[in-house]
């Protein structure tokens, strides 16, 4: 396999030809908060978390290729201050209460919270009244949660293959829907197989029954299950 040289945070480091900056720091054991990304999963490049700089540019590691030579900061002082103001903005849009939440304590974007030093948010939060859909007979989904990083569509779509899950609507409208924006226990499409619930990063898609920080979720099971199809 082709190999490239560039350098990261000063570093040189090797990765095949072809991958991404993420996958190139990844790979070489350098860390780059994510949040709409997940192995087994085609980048989306949506959530912005894991912006780097390249020659004073700032892009999505996620979806942009590394290249031989290349030169990239990750933990510029511009880097963390945008980061940081990403996630804050994910909490202002929505409705994320943890302390009341299933997924408290089990949740991407409050581990991001952390990672990226937000101790407070400091734009006025929206507010929004949104749904909560608990048609479905075994799980729900809380609108209030959403962060719109497309993990649950990407999955059904790639990995089951039912194509439950969509984006409707445009802007601080846009919302996940279900089949032609029906509520999810009416989508003849969905399998109830459950892999939305394990790849949603935040308490928006969970199990029925699940009191306050009970929803553990296994998101790592996705690149499993692509693995061993590829086995197969």
């Amino acid at each position: 396999m082709d190999e490239m040289v560039l350098r990261i945070d000063g570093r040189e480091v090797r990765a095949p030809a072809g991958a991404t900056i993420l996958e190139a720091a990844q790979q070489n054991g350098i860390d780059i908060p994510t949040l709409c990304h997940l192995d087994g999963l085609c980048e989306a490049g949506v959530c912005r978390v894991c912006l780097v700089e390249v020659k004073g540019e700032v892009v999505p590691a996620c979806v942009k290729s590394a290249q031989a030579g290349m030169e990239v900061e990750t933990k510029t002082e511009r880097v963390k201050a945008l980061r940081r103001t990403v996630v804050e903005l994910l909490f202002a849009e929505r409705n994320h209460i943890c302390a009341v939440c299933v997924s408290n304590g089990h949740c991407e974007l409050q581990d991001l919270a952390c990672e990226v030093g937000m101790q407070s948010v400091r734009v006025p939060y929206a507010y929004p009244r949104l749904a909560l859909d608990a048609t479905h007979p075994r799980f729900l989904v809380d609108h209030n949660r959403c962060v719109l990083c497309g993990r649950c569509l990407r999955v059904c779509a790639q990995v089951e293959g039912a194509r439950t899950w969509g984006i409707g609507q445009r802007g601080v409208e846009a919302r996940m829907i279900t089949d032609l924006a029906v509520d999810w226990g009416k989508a003849e499409s969905c399998t109830a197989c459950g892999k939305c619930v394990h790849v949603c990063p935040t308490g928006a898609i969970v199990h029925k029954g699940k009191a306050g920080s009970e929803m553990v979720k296994e998101p790592e099971l996705v690149s499993e299950l692509v693995e061993r199809r590829g086995r197969g």
